[in-house]
C-alpha cells in the first residue's frame, strides 16, 4: 500500500519467452533504474519505478544465449500497467509465439485499458499477431522485414524507420533503436534533465534526439500546416545562418504573430525554440565527432558569443559544452 502523499509507482513488465535475445530484456530494466535512481536524487518525491518479468508457466526461460530468466511473478498476477516490454526473439519467431499463444489475449486486455508496450526485433510479432498492430505502422529487424510483411498484411511495415509509434504500441527494430526508445520514455516520465543524464551516461552512439519527432508517429511530430512544414525544413537547412523573425514571417507571406501562432498551434514550440533546438543538437554532434573548437562549433551553428553557447548548452543538457566533450570521448572506442 502507498503512504498517504505518495504517487503510485510506475508499473513496468518485461515479457519473458524462450529464446529471447537477453540485451533486450535487461537494457529497458537498467536504462529504467538508472533514470528512476537519477529522478529520485534530484527530487525524494519522484515516482518510483516496479519492474516484473513474467513467463507463461512461471517457470524460468532459457535465452538464445544459454542464460537462465527467472520469472517475478505470474501473469496472472499482474493487473493494470505502465509499460510491458517484448524482447527480441532469436531468429524464426513462429515457433515460439505459437508456444505462448496466452500472451496475445493478455496484450489485447492491457492494450485496451491503456498500457503503454514496447517490443523490440522480432518480439514485435507477438503484437502483429494479436492484431493489434493491424492498419498500424511498425517495424522490425531488418533481416524479417519480408516474411512479417508475408505473415501480416494488414500491418504498415516502415522499412525506412528504426522506431514506429502508433498509439501506445512502440516498435524498435534493434537493440540500438530500443535504446532510444526507452530515453524517450524516461523523457516522458521524468523530464529533460534525467533523459539527458540517462544519454550521457549509457549512450553516446546515439546522436539524435530523445524527443519523440525523431522517429515515424502516425500523430507525434506531424502536423498538416505546410506553410510550416516549410518553413521547418529552410530553418533546418539555415540554422547556421542569422535569423530574424520579421524577415522569416515576411519571407513565408505572414506576419509575426501569425508565424508564432500557427508554428506553436503544429509543433508545440515557437519558432525561436525550434531554431534553438536544432543548433544545440548539431553543437552536441559537432562535440562528439569533431576536433573544431567551441568557438569553431559556435560559429558553424548561429552563435557568436561562446559565452552566451555555454549557458543555453548548459540550461538543455545539464552540462557545459566542455565537459560534454569529454565525458564523450572518454567513452568512445578509439583505434591507435
Amino acid at each position: 500500500m502507498n503512504k498517504p502523499g505518495t504517487m503510485k509507482p510506475y508499473r513496468v513488465v518485461i515479457l519473458l519467452s524462450e529464446n529471447i535475445l537477453a540485451t533486450s530484456a535487461t537494457l529497458p530494466v537498467e536504462i529504467l533504474s538508472t533514470a528512476e535512481g537519477a529522478a529520485r536524487g534530484q527530487n525524494r518525491q519522484a515516482r518510483q519505478i516496479d519492474i516484473q518479468s513474467v513467463s507463461i508457466s512461471g517457470e524460468p526461460v532459457i535465452t538464445s544465449s544459454g542464460f537462465e530468466f527467472a520469472p517475478s511473478a505470474g501473469l496472472e498476477e499482474i493487473g493494470e500497467c505502465d509499460l510491458i516490454h517484448i524482447p527480441g526473439l532469436w531468429r524464426n519467431p513462429r515457433p515460439i509465439i505459437n508456444s505462448h499463444w496466452a500472451y496475445l489475449p493478455w496484450l489485447v486486455q492491457q492494450h485496451l485499458l491503456g498500457s503503454t508496450i514496447s517490443a523490440v526485433g522480432t518480439g514485435c510479432c507477438y503484437l502483429a499477431e494479436a492484431g493489434l498492430l493491424d492498419g498500424k505502422a511498425a517495424t522490425t529487424h531488418w533481416h524479417y522485414f519480408d516474411q512479417f510483411q508475408r505473415d501480416y498484411p494488414k500491418v504498415d511495415l516502415k522499412r525506412q524507420y528504426f522506431i514506429t509509434q502508433a498509439d501506445n504500441l512502440y516498435c524498435a527494430a534493434s537493440i540500438n533503436s530500443l535504446a532510444e526508445l526507452m530515453v524517450n520514455l524516461v523523457f516522458r516520465w521524468y523530464g529533460t534533465t534525467v533523459a539527458n543524464l540517462v544519454q550521457r551516461n549509457f549512450f553516446h552512439e546515439i546522436r539524435h534526439s530523445f524527443e519523440p519527432d525523431k522517429f515515424y508517429s502516425g500523430d507525434a511530430g506531424q502536423h498538416p500546416d505546410e506553410d510550416i512544414l516549410q518553413v521547418q525544413i529552410w530553418m533546418q537547412d539555415n540554422f547556421s545562418k542569422p535569423v530574424a523573425m520579421t524577415t522569416l514571417a515576411k519571407q513565408f507571406g505572414m506576419s509575426v504573430r501569425t508565424l508564432n501562432r500557427r508554428f506553436k498551434n503544429a509543433l508545440g514550440k515557437a519558432p525561436l525554440d525550434y531554431l534553438q533546438l536544432l543548433r544545440l543538437n548539431n553543437i552536441r554532434d559537432l562535440l562528439q565527432s569533431t576536433n573544431l573548437t567551441i568557438a569553431e562549433i559556435a560559429n558553424r551553428c548561429g552563435y557568436q558569443d561562446v559565452a552566451h553557447l555555454t549557458k543555453l548548452f548548459r540550461r538543455h543538457f545539464n552540462t557545459t559544452p566542455g565537459v560534454y566533450r569529454e565525458t564523450v570521448r572518454a567513452k568512445m572506442f578509439s583505434t591507435p
